[in-house]
């Protein structure tokens, strides 16, 4: 349970309902966050990102990697055909439970790639910026810019 109000930031913000939920998830769920499968987030450039996974265990087509309401979901499930049956195991330290991951992106980030190297599944992630939402210059028109001949025009019209 958070110790702060944040409701006076209502009155002035629009649209930012879920940074309330983020906020509640980051506080509430720490502690009841399960730690299997171990993860790594990594910053590779100014705007890209990784995700690695340990999947020791796992093959390829035990895996699902998607995207939904910017939100992405790895999960993983071992087919019935690679269960190990009639194995007997004296230490059994590889886990290899099936196991669901979500990961909560942040507006404009999309998944690139996805890959399995070493046991590690890694999942490339990139923001991209659309062209509308980038900062642009807008020059500014003054009477010096504007020739002569055509300054004469406008006065002339105007009067």
């Amino acid at each position: 349970m958070r110790s702060f109000d944040i409701s006076p930031l209502y009155r002035s913000t629009v649209g930012f309902d879920h940074l309330s939920d983020l906020i509640d998830r980051a506080f509430t769920g720490e502690v009841n966050q399960p730690t299997y499968p171990p993860y790594n987030i990594e910053k590779t450039a100014e705007d890209a990102y990784r995700i690695s996974i340990a999947v020791a265990g796992f093959a390829e087509g035990d895996l699902n990697v998607e995207t939904r309401d910017n939100q992405l979901f790895i999960s993983a499930k071992r087919s019935d055909e690679t269960v190990d049956e009639g194995r007997t195991y004296l230490h059994r330290g590889i886990a290899e439970r099936s196991f669901e991951k979500r990961f909560q992106l942040a507006d404009h980030v999309m998944v690139t790639g996805a890959s399995v190297e070493n046991g590690m599944l890694n999942v490339d992630l990139v923001r991209e910026m659309p062209e509308a939402l980038k900062p642009r210059r807008v020059e500014i028109a003054s009477t010096k810019t504007i020739p002569a001949a055509s300054a004469k025009k406008a006065v002339s019209k105007a009067a």
